[in-house]
């Protein structure tokens, strides 16, 4: 099925949203660990979006209008959060993983992957 532009410019917005869930530490605490709204998320949620977002994006990149050094990025940022998932299965929660180094660095890339996009926030 081809995708429009406009179609591409907002399955990349909705992508860009999920990894600004993975790229702000307080965000987790509020919103997956407290459950305070107004947002209605967990670390699963995120997980499940992301990861199944990740692969046709970045199997079709070009399509999509992503740069060579963006792409680098995001499939670094994929990498390591397809392993952290794997590593850490469902043994933990949120409140047990948001202080790992591994989470950390994962946090750290998904600011990196936001800033490449020149991702800003939308205000609600």
């Amino acid at each position: 099925m081809k995708l429009s532009d406009e179609s591409k410019k907002q399955i990349i917005e909705v992508f860009l949203e999920t990894i600004e869930s993975i790229s702000d530490i307080e965000y987790q605490k509020r919103v997956w660990i407290r459950g305070e709204g107004p947002e209605c998320d967990d670390f699963d949620e995120t997980a499940c979006f992301f990861l199944e977002d990740s692969d046709p994006i970045l199997e079709n990149y070009k399509d999509f209008n992503i740069t060579d050094s963006q792409y680098s990025l995001l499939k670094k940022l994929a990498d390591a959060f397809e392993n952290f998932s794997d590593t850490i299965g469902e043994d933990y929660l949120p409140q047990d993983f948001l202080s790992f180094p591994e989470w950390e660095k994962i946090v750290e890339m998904a600011k990196e992957v936001l800033q490449a996009f020149n991702y800003q926030k939308k205000l609600e």
